[in-house]
């Protein structure tokens, strides 16, 4: 239950966003976009710096966060210009 309700969310905020998936064959337009956003909120806020494999539990993974929130088509870097977009952080954007 708690998954298809992230996913119906998601898809509603990506629709509000106007946001879109990159199409499988293309690559997007934000590939580098995750890391941008990481790096700007890393400067800014000085709370990111511990891999994710220094966490005890597995992970699903950042494509995969990609795929569930914005749709199969979806790439990392999609993923990164919605965190920005979202997190109500003027030092965080994709350029």
């Amino acid at each position: 239950m708690r998954k298809s309700a992230v996913i119906l969310a998601a898809g509603g905020l990506a629709t509000i966003l106007g946001a879109q998936p990159a199409r499988a064959a293309d690559p997007p337009d934000n590939q580098n976009c995750l890391g941008v956003v990481t790096a700007q909120r890393a400067v800014a806020h000085h709370d990111i710096g511990d891999h994710a494999s220094s966490q005890d539990e597995p992970r699903l993974g950042l494509g995969n966060v990609a795929r569930l929130l914005l749709g199969n088509d979806a790439h990392v870097g999609d993923l990164g210009a919605l965190l920005g977009v979202i997190d109500g952080d003027d030092a965080t954007h994709c350029p």
